[in-house]
């Protein structure tokens, strides 16, 4: 039931701050799977009593979407969506405005969705409640769109309009905010 890993968000030694649009877009696939973990973790606690393994999961989704998840937005923050904004066409520009609501919306849908897996990791609490599945279920819920939208149009359209040194200071600076070796 666990996915542990030492630091989420890294790790695939095919993707690294050399090609960072790949990097985010390997974020996304951890995103995912962090998402399918607390999907895993509700429907485990439908049946099962809360034990060292749900724990673990909570966890789990704790630290990804504490750690590797603000990290990725300020990354699309800083490097992708300015450009957009600045030199990028109608539908780019659009589509960055509606990501940036995004990014807000899951900022406070993650702190009522953080609170409760908090607690289920603590044992101060052994269940969701069908009201706290919804308040999940709504955290979770934007991240499909959210991504098919950065993938679909607004990674690409950045790619096109960033020259390939301004890529490399990108994942240059990334690097360094997250304090990883280069």
């Amino acid at each position: 039931m666990t996915a542990s890993h030492a630091l989420p968000g890294f790790g695939d030694p095919a993707v690294g701050f050399d090609t960072p649009f790949d990097m985010l877009e390997a974020c996304h696939e951890r995103v995912l799977r962090s998402l399918a973990l607390l999907q895993k973790l509700q429907d485990y606690l439908h049946d099962h009593p809360c034990d060292d393994s749900a724990r673990q999961a909570a966890r789990d989704v704790l630290r990804y979407f504490d750690m590797a998840a603000p990290l990725h937005h300020e990354d699309e923050e800083l490097h992708v969506f300015p450009p957009l904004l600045e030199r990028g066409s109608a539908d780019a520009v659009a589509a960055v405005r509606q990501l940036q609501q995004d990014h807000e919306a899951m900022s406070a849908n993650w702190q009522a969705a953080r609170a409760l897996l908090q607690a289920l990791a603590e044992g101060s609490q052994e269940s969701f409640s069908a009201a706290d599945e919804a308040v999940l279920a709504r955290f979770a819920g934007v991240y499909a769109e959210h991504i098919r939208l950065e993938e679909d149009l607004v990674y690409p359209a950045a790619r096109a309009l960033l020259a390939p040194e301004v890529v490399q200071a990108m994942g240059a600076e990334m690097r360094r905010r997250r304090g990883a070796a280069g």
